[in-house]
């Protein structure tokens, strides 16, 4: 009797990132700035900020994993301007930077309605430009949780995100 392959969700995540890997791979004949992604719509970016993990999810599918630097205070929602916090809530990608410090990053709608109310009722401003990026172009990046509140991956998977993610796609952060 012979036994089935069991499907484990490790499996499963290194299938989609084998299939988005694929579909990145595509040749660009003009050696253009930027990558092509032909593959499954991300409809959904989830951000676990105490195991440091990213998914790019299409449905209830995830399709890729990345291992995330957060803001140098990383524990804890983001309240205020400066606090080093990386926010947690719903958002949604409101924006692509190409020309970022960051190598390419991708905008997060950071703050919203309640973000704001929530600094205002302690008399200060709630901060903004909460990005995924790149690393610095800098080689002194102090180590991981290095940046003022964004979420942080290397130059080469910001590409692929850059690629796959497109404007106006949900990203849940949380703790």
């Amino acid at each position: 009797m012979t036994k089935k392959p069991v499907l484990t969700r490790r499996h499963a995540i290194g299938l989609g990132a084998g299939a988005a890997a694929a579909a990145l791979s595509g040749c660009n004949p003009r050696g253009a700035r930027f990558k092509r992604y032909s593959g499954p719509e991300v409809t959904r970016i989830l951000v676990f900020k105490e195991s440091r993990k990213m998914y790019l999810m299409s449905a209830r599918t995830p399709m890729r994993m990345f291992d995330i630097d957060l803001g140098f205070a990383p524990v804890g929602d983001k309240k205020v301007e400066g606090d080093g916090k990386t926010p947690e809530g719903d958002y949604v990608i409101d924006r692509k930077n190409p020309d970022s410090l960051f190598h390419l990053s991708l905008g997060i709608s950071y703050p919203n309605a309640a973000d704001r109310a929530e600094a205002a009722a302690l008399g200060k401003a709630p901060g903004g430009d909460i990005f995924i990026h790149g690393g610095p172009r800098r080689k002194d990046k102090a180590g991981p949780d290095w940046t003022w509140g964004c979420i942080a991956v290397t130059n080469g998977e910001i590409e692929d995100i850059y690629a796959m993610v497109q404007v106006g796609t949900p990203i849940s952060i949380r703790a």
